[in-house]
């Protein structure tokens, strides 16, 4: 066997062993995916060379969050990937109201985590309508009347790109488990410490190190209903079962 021959062999053989490692990091359940994180990042280069193979596998209909952190991976370390810009926007969306969602998506994959929620924000002012863009808030009464196939886009990309940890889905989840008591929710959230909310937008925590549910941001300061109003509408409850 020549040098070139062993070359291709050993070539081939990395690329074996990232798709072995891609396919158990997709087949796996929540935890053990977290604990492969650091090693899908660690093999980006061969990621990078068979990337595109790699997502031929996976339903951009769907939220599976491994495709987004491969896709954050590549972005973080590989940005050329993107000359494709096909994959800047790579999950489809959907909209009642003609909104475009790519730069949601965008911020997300850059892990822009602060512009996204502010972008979400508009989006939800977007959605409450015309009053509520003039206001530059929404009521809780609003909600109920909010398309649920963009409030499914919205949490969609968000629990994507955060390896499902964020998202109003989350968020019900979240305040399920805790008996739905809010008082438990906010420090379970990182929303409020040692009684003390947390103040916006210095001391939040805009990465992928923040707690479970964390983002997006809801003002508080208005009451809970605003918040409750989200979390109970049917496209956030039934997303993942979490009817409260």
């Amino acid at each position: 066997m020549d040098l070139l021959e062993m070359t291709n062999k050993d070539q081939e053989d990395h690329y074996k062993s990232t798709l072995n490692l891609v396919n158990i990091f997709v087949k796996s359940n929540q935890r053990k995916r977290i604990n492969l994180l650091s090693d899908i990042e660690s093999d980006v280069e061969n990621i990078f060379l068979i990337g595109k193979k790699i997502f031929d596998d996976f339903d951009q209909k769907g939220d599976d969050w491994a495709a987004g952190w491969l896709l954050q991976v590549l972005k973080k370390h590989k940005p050329i990937f993107f000359n494709d810009k096909k994959y800047n926007n790579w999950f489809f969306t959907s909209s009642d109201k003609d909104i475009n969602y790519e730069e949601l998506q965008l911020r997300l994959l850059e892990q822009n985590f602060e512009d996204a929620d502010r972008l979400t924000s508009s989006y939800l002012r977007k959605l409450a309508g015309k009053l509520a863009e003039n206001r530059g808030y929404v009521f809780y009464s609003e909600v109920n009347n909010m398309s649920g196939t963009d409030l499914q886009t919205i949490d969609r990309l968000w629990t994507i790109y955060s390896n499902g940890r964020f998202g109003f889905s989350i968020q019900a989840k979240l305040l399920k488990s805790v008996g739905k008591k809010y008082e438990l929710l906010w420090p379970k959230i990182g929303w409020k410490k040692d009684g003390y909310w947390t103040r916006y937008p210095s001391s939040f925590s805009w990465s992928l190190e923040a707690p479970e549910g964390h983002m997006p941001l809801i003002n508080q300061l208005r009451g809970v209903r605003l918040m409750d109003s989200i979390l109970r509408h049917p496209a956030i409850s039934l997303r993942h079962n979490n009817i409260l």
